[in-house]
């Protein structure tokens, strides 16, 4: 793709990320403190018993960002509203399971070690941080995707002269 193309793609995704995050930070937030309140809520109906249940907690955030790339929409909930898809960078096609979870373990690491890492965000094509370039995602503007890609063929069957509308 020339520059241009990658342009019109990536126009405004850098600051749709940043506000898509704290959407995100948000959703994650209030999904970790309802499920911590439902596991002490079970772990006192059960005499402590079922305490141990905390402990999934922290994969909340991974799960959440791992099935929301494998979903319908490829993109987080934040990057939904404000209209981003994560695609694949070769073929703008959806993630596959493998990416989605090397982008997902890649993104945490990046945050565990100060975040600085994503402002390589700035200096690189398409506007990929390190998690994309090493998973092989960009994330771009939806309605970029919908005008490069054609919509999905209708199903070609012959209908015959006597079939039913």
């Amino acid at each position: 793709m020339n520059d241009m193309q990658d342009d019109f793609l990536t126009d405004g995704a850098v600051s749709g990320r940043c506000f898509a995050w704290v959407i995100d930070a948000l959703l994650i937030s209030v999904l970790t403190g309802a499920l911590w309140g439902l596991g002490a809520m079970f772990g006192v109906m059960t005499l402590g018993l079922g305490l141990p249940v905390l402990s999934v907690l922290p994969f909340v955030p991974f799960a959440y960002h791992m099935l929301s790339l494998m979903g319908g929409a490829s993109a987080t909930p934040g990057q939904q509203a404000l209209g981003l898809t994560v695609r694949r960078n070769d073929d703008l096609g959806r993630p596959t399971l493998a990416q989605a979870a090397i982008s997902t373990l890649l993104y945490y690491a990046t945050l565990a070690t100060s975040g600085l890492l994503l402002l390589a965000v700035l200096f690189t094509t398409r506007r990929r941080t390190i998690h994309d370039l090493l998973s092989g995602l960009v994330v771009v503007r939806l309605s970029a995707v919908e005008t490069l890609t054609p919509p999905p063929a209708a199903w070609n069957m012959y209908r015959g002269p006597s079939a039913p509308l």
